[in-house]
Order: C-alpha cells, then structure tokens, then sequence
C-alpha cells in the first residue's frame, strides 16, 4: 500500500497537511465501528486533513450536525487522533434561510461545532457558502474574534467567487488559509474563473470538494462527455498500473496552486488505492487530454 508521504502547506497559516484530505460529507449513520475503519484507512494512507461541516447529515436520519457528532464520537473513542489530524469544519449554512454570515450566527455555529466534535479548537474553520446580506467586514471581524478567542487557528471559505474573496480580503487582518472550490475533471471552472489564479496570488490553499464528480467518474459514465473524460482517465491509469481514482486525484494535484483533492469515500479500498496519487506525475500531454475530454473541444 502506497502510504502518502510530503505536506501540503495550508496557506500562510503554519499549518501543513497531507496532499489529499479525508472529506466526511457522506460520514452518517450509527455504526462507530464501521466509521473507525473508515477513519484508520485514511490514517493508514497518510491522509492527515480531515474536513466536515454542521450541515452533514442533514436529510438523513442523523440530522443536521450528524457528521460532527459522529466525529465527536471516533475523537473520544480514539483521543490520541486529536494530535494526529488537522480538523477542519465549516459553518453559514442554516437551513431554511439558507445562509447566515452574520457574527452572531457564525460564532454561535462555530461554538456548536466544538460542542458537537468535542474539541476545544478547530483547526480550520471555513465559511461554508458565501452570504449576500452580510457585508464582508462583519464576516471578517467574525472570524478574528474566534481567532482571538482561541476557538480557530485558520481560516478558510467555501464556494466563495473570486470576487467575494477579494472582498473578504479586504477587511480580513488573519491570513485566509484555504479557499474550497468545486474542481474536478467534470468541473473545470476553477480553471478558467481566476479562482486557482487568486490562491497563487495570495498564497492560499485550494481544498478540492468532490474531485471524483461526486462518485460520477467511478462510474461508466451516463453522457457523452463524462464518457470522454472516463476514457482518457482509464488510458492513463491502464499505463501506470493505478486505479482511475488515483489517476483523477493525480490530475487535480498537478496544477501548480496544489489543490488538495477531499476524498469523500467511505470505503477504506478505494481510499487506498487513491493514495498512490502521489506518486503519479502526469506528463503535460496527458494532463492536457483530461481538459480537452473534459471541455469537449480542443484547445483554443
């Protein structure tokens, strides 16, 4: 088994994590056995960043906050995991509103996640998607007060479009460690937005949600182009002896901002086999035929 070796600096933050992360967005249920294997899988593979969010687990039988408490329950089961992971979580999200950037709220959902994980400070705390009623000073001042509270060490946002995080930027005295945007063959916008531009500028960490497409380019691929980007992926994976999943996380890793791939599988095979991710280095004409597959016309 490929064990990830190197650390990814979390921005300006002095926090460093493993090249891909452990994102828990599908972490659910009762079963703390199951979830333990999960998370030893992971620690196995060297994956050191662990992310989640309050909203987890809403729309399951485990409620919003679900992720967090079931977190909770493998730190206490398993207390020396504390010293062994960068824990990050995310907050502003507050169904049926739906958002909620304000102070108030973010320090109050940042207060309840501690609660929920049972930790005394978050690592990394990130706005979970951006607030149009609050202006990006009072967000700011949010997350400094917790910063100076010693409740979060860094932080992050999520889903912020460049020119929010410019905003943000502007009024935020912390460094911002990480941005989390959507980035995965099946979704190559950060590409061609300036988001992964912004990160390099500003020497910020880009955390990838869903490099997998959300479990799509696992599958046979139900359209034209995911078929294309699928063919390529498994071209590539055929001549290195790798899974497809490594071959995907591979790509997302190659751009030169370092995006750090959340893997959110729950299964410890498929997290392993990704793990060798690492080790792959993509030459730039095979990086280049996952974007032309994924765009659907050469370059231009």
């Amino acid at each position: 088994m490929t064990i990830l070796t190197g650390r990814v600096p979390l921005g300006r933050s002095g926090l460093h994590v493993s090249p891909l992360g452990f994102g828990m967005w599908r972490m659910g249920g009762d079963d703390l056995d199951a979830t333990l294997a999960t998370i030893d899988a992971a620690l196995a593979s060297g994956l050191t960043l662990f992310d989640t969010a309050d909203i987890y687990g809403l729309g399951t039988s485990s409620g919003f906050g679900g992720a967090e408490r079931l977190f909770g329950r493998v730190l206490k089961a398993r207390p020396a995991l504390r010293d062994q992971i960068i824990l990050a979580t995310k907050g502003g999200i507050t169904p049926p509103v739906p958002y909620d950037s304000s102070a108030p709220y973010l320090v109050r959902a940042c207060e309840a996640s501690l609660i929920r994980l049972g930790v005394n400070v978050i690592d990394l705390y990130q706005i979970h998607r951006p607030d149009h009623l609050t202006h990006p000073a009072e967000v700011a001042a949010a997350l400094e007060r917790l910063h100076r509270d010693g409740k979060v060490r860094a932080v992050g946002v999520s889903n912020y479009t460049v020119a929010q995080t410019r905003a943000l930027l502007a009024h935020l005295t912390l460094p911002l460690a990480s941005v989390q945007p959507e980035y995965s063959p099946l979704c190559v916008d950060p590409l061609q937005d300036g988001t992964l531009d912004l990160a390099m500028e500003q020497n910020v960490a880009v955390l990838a949600w869903s490099p997998l497409a959300g479990g799509r380019l696992m599958r046979t691929g139900s359209t034209v182009r995911e078929g294309a980007v699928i063919a390529v992926l498994d071209a590539l994976a055929t001549e290195y002896g790798v899974s497809r999943g490594a071959v995907t996380a591979a790509w997302v890793m190659a751009h030169p901002s370092r995006p750090v791939p959340l893997m959110g599988s729950q299964s410890p095979k498929r997290l392993r086999d990704v793990s060798s991710a690492t080790g792959l280095h993509l030459t730039r004409t095979q990086w280049y035929a996952v974007l032309v597959a994924a765009r659907g016309a050469p370059m231009p």
